[in-house]
């Protein structure tokens, strides 16, 4: 029987050791596009130790609209990222409203904010680790939908930096459903001139994608829908829809291909992969990793359930098995 003293003990040690909210000044950063993101900062939050060697780093990309602070359970002890083994870098993706955003810039605020792309993310990224932490090498780059896209980014643009890459529910190029998906809540911010009531509106959309009718009839009563919709409306009622905007346009754009065949990327790519895919997926539709995974002859996990994108939650327990042992082979 465990005491109060155990059980408050089993409950610091399921959680990393808090890390405050650091900062990479990166200046005026350049995007691929030629504009520039004027006084560029890049947010992140640090777990566990290097060890000797400096090898046992892990980038781990924030997904959509997502913080460092909200993803920091995956440093946790037994979790993908787990700090007690690796040095966990948790970084806030541009556009997040932590890193620089349209919605913290005074230099370029709301739609005056230059478009930047998820390769323009990675490259903030690289440079936080290159220059501010100064690490020569990653162990691993591993995250979740948008940060799974991220983690496609970094295989072709800096192949040799990093040895195992883990895009979980990503994608390394939008579908025509994504792109229709993405680019309809994008139209509802643009005619609905960035109002929060147009924000409410995509919030009932993403909801709508994040699972799968199936989850819906099981865990939702038809009568608590309207109660459901609206606690939800408020809660995307305070996103800043311009931040929102700025994540969107880039992940319509990603494509880690660019003109290059299957072929093409599998004599660029250093990285050992696993790729991870829910195949009930309607936010990020699992087809075209699948295809990537298979013509790369790379490991390939597909989560079956009915969660839908939310099955890094439903099957958490799988995904960590699955990223902890292929982690573990060197």
């Amino acid at each position: 029987m465990r005491t109060p003293f155990t059980f408050l003990l089993s409950i610091l040690f399921a959680v990393p050791v808090f890390c405050q909210q650091r900062f990479a000044d990166l200046g005026n950063f350049t995007l691929d596009n030629g504009q520039v993101i004027q006084n560029c900062r890049v947010g992140y939050r640090t777990f566990g130790k290097l060890n000797a060697t400096r090898s046992n780093a892990i980038l781990v990309p924030t997904w959509f609209g997502g913080t460092s602070e909200a993803k920091a359970f995956i440093a946790s002890p037994g979790n993908a990222a787990d700090s007690t083994r690796y040095f966990t870098i948790v970084v806030d993706a541009l556009g997040n409203g932590v890193s620089t955003s349209p919605s913290n810039s005074s230099a370029q605020p709301g739609p005056q904010f230059p478009a930047f792309s998820i390769r323009d993310m990675v490259r903030s990224q690289y440079e936080l680790v290159t220059k501010t932490l100064k690490l020569p090498h990653l162990y691993a780059v591993l995250g979740i939908s948008m940060g799974g896209m991220q983690s496609f980014e970094w295989l072709v643009s800096y192949p040799d930096f990093v040895d195992h890459v883990v895009p979980i529910v990503g994608t390394p190029k939008q579908s025509s459903y994504d792109r229709l998906f993405w680019g309809t809540q994008l139209t509802i911010l643009e005619r609905g001139n960035f109002s929060a009531e147009a924000m409410r509106t995509v919030g009932n959309l993403h909801e709508l994608n994040l699972t799968t009718p199936s989850h819906f009839l099981r865990t939702l009563k038809a009568e608590d829908e309207p109660d459901f919709a609206r606690k939800k409306e408020e809660g995307y009622s305070g996103r800043n829809p311009y931040d929102w905007a700025s994540q969107l346009r880039a992940m319509i754009g990603q494509d880690i291909y660019r003109g290059r065949t299957a072929a093409d990327l599998k004599a660029l790519i250093r990285a050992r992969l696993l790729v991870i895919v829910a195949t009930q997926d309607h936010m990020v539709t699992p087809g075209t990793a699948t295809e990537l995974a298979r013509a790369l002859n790379v490991p390939l996990v597909e989560l079956t359930g009915d969660c839908g994108h939310l099955a890094t939650g439903c099957e958490s327990d799988r995904i960590n098995t699955e990223i902890g042992a292929f982690l573990g082979r060197r």
